[in-house]
């Protein structure tokens, strides 16, 4: 469904096709067309805001958390009931909070997102929730550190944070469509057991992952559907000693990192690799990772399952189809390691996501498109709002001579709209390039850099495009934003 579509069926969903109804508001035998049904008006409470954020995953905890330290009252709407997103659900370690130093000899080590990503993760080591920033001695070529977290941690975590920044956490909230004026965001109709509400603001940001504001705002979007889908799964009752023995009798790991696990240091907490020819074969099979990150003795904290969606990620009825064929395939995950693996003879499944997970939805049009060439050539710009080292296609694509590149604040300024950014994976169209800005540690540096332009822009009662870049500059400095120069 592209943006043309989309906006004419949102638009006869919510005004009912008048034509297909008598004036008495009820349904005759003559009634055309039938296929559509026409809701009765209704007024909606309003609520006031400076700052509505939308999607609480990534980047939108960030982004909410951004704003409200920045002075602005800022409301979060989630669809489900708690914050995290693909950091909690879909995601191996978070990647990465470091440039890639330890594949490029002669490459200074230096942690290029801080801020209140690593708020996030000083939080988490103070209640056993993180493995810390645990360097990479195998498979430094794709990461040069591993940072595994605890999902049930990082989201009681992250609410605490949003709490205690003032921001009002509206969960088991749906963004439901918006409310324009001309090329002006007025405010987002939401649903939830409350009823139907309209959250008016000056300035917003999209971080729903599906562009769903920026759909409903009439912006420009693609849907590429250029990635597989996964669900990931926590895999308890597993003898770690004896999983990590059988790996190293069989030709050993391709990627190990030691860090805390289980309140002790220096144990490992990322390993792959070893598993066997059959156990691989059948594993291709179903598209899962045996790429394993953990913070807790005899658990696997994530093991994912992939599978490309035929058809469209925003099709409800094609997602359905995929939700049952991933869960399939978990169970037959558990299967193998049960068959194949040491040590993983009595395991089960002990957690997996309330739902897909997906790597892009919408493409949002924003005023800059990040390049190919911008990520690994390492180029900055004159409006960065974070600087950024990773690529998940490493070893083949790399950020050149293990330094970094900038997001622009361009980037996140979805055209058309005056008063709309985005950020997360809804930005940067080539694929080679997203494979990059879509990781969860730039998501993250991506939030923290669009809330703080929200709560000015907000502030001053100007549009997106009206901010000084040294006004965005000097408070994200002030909050440890780390950038190249």
């Amino acid at each position: 469904m592209d943006r043309r579509d989309f906006s004419k069926r949102s638009l006869m969903l919510g005004m009912g096709v008048l034509a297909g109804l008598p004036k008495d508001g009820k349904a005759g035998a003559g009634s055309q067309p039938k296929n559509y049904y026409r809701e009765p008006q209704k007024n909606l409470p309003i609520r006031k805001f400076d700052v509505v954020v939308a999607g609480a995953g990534t980047a939108g905890v960030v982004a909410a958390a951004a704003a409200a330290r920045q002075g602005a009252k800022t409301a979060l709407i989630e669809v489900k009931g708690y914050p995290g997103g693909t950091a909690t659900e879909g995601g191996t370690a978070l990647h990465s909070f470091y440039n890639l130093w330890k594949a490029f000899p002669g490459a200074k080590k230096t942690q290029v997102v801080r801020g209140i990503a690593q708020e996030i993760i000083d939080r988490l080591l103070k209640v056993g929730g993180t493995s810390g920033h645990a360097e990479m001695s195998k498979g430094y070529n794709y990461d040069s550190v591993c940072t595994a977290i605890d999902t049930e941690l990082y989201k009681l975590v992250t609410f605490e944070m949003l709490a205690e920044s003032g921001v009002l956490v509206c969960v088991n909230t749906l963004v439901a469509g918006a409310v324009m004026d001309g090329s002006r965001i007025k405010g987002v109709i939401t649903e939830s057991r409350s009823g139907r509400e309209v959250f008016y603001a000056k300035a917003f940001v999209d971080c729903t992952a599906y562009g769903d504001l920026s759909a409903f705002a009439g912006a420009g979007y693609k849907v590429p559907n250029d990635y597989a889908c996964c669900n990931s799964i926590g895999v308890a009752n597993v003898d770690l000693d004896k999983y990590i023995a059988y790996i190293k009798s069989n030709g050993g790991p391709n990627q190990l990192a030691h860090g805390i696990r289980s309140g002790e240091d220096g144990k490992i907490v990322r390993f792959n690799g070893g598993l066997g020819s059959d156990f691989q074969k059948e594993a291709r099979k179903i598209g899962m990772s045996s790429m394993i990150t953990t913070v807790h003795d005899n658990y696997l904290m994530f093991v994912k399952c992939n599978f490309k969606v035929p058809g469209s990620v925003l099709d409800r009825d094609d997602m359905a189809k995929a939700e049952l064929e991933v869960r399939k395939r978990q169970a037959k995950a558990v299967e193998l390691f049960r068959k194949y693996v040491p040590g993983c003879e009595k395991a089960f499944i002990a957690r997996t996501s309330p739902r897909l997970n997906i790597r892009r939805g919408r493409l949002i049009t924003c005023d800059y498109d990040i390049t190919h060439e911008d990520v690994i050539e390492g180029r900055h710009f004159d409006d960065d709002i974070m600087a950024y080292g990773f690529h998940d296609s490493a070893p083949r694509y790399q950020v050149k001579d293990g330094g970094t590149y900038g997001i622009p604040y361009k980037a996140l300024r979805v055209a058309g709209i005056e008063n709309l950014l985005a950020a997360g994976m809804l930005i940067t169209s080539d694929h080679r390039a997203h494979m990059s800005t879509r990781n969860t540690v730039c998501c993250m540096g991506q939030g923290q850099g669009a809330g703080a332009a929200a709560a000015l822009c907000a502030a001053k009662n100007i549009g997106t495009r009206e901010l000084k870049y040294s006004d965005l500059r000097k408070a994200l400095e002030k909050n440890d934003v780390y950038f190249e120069s």
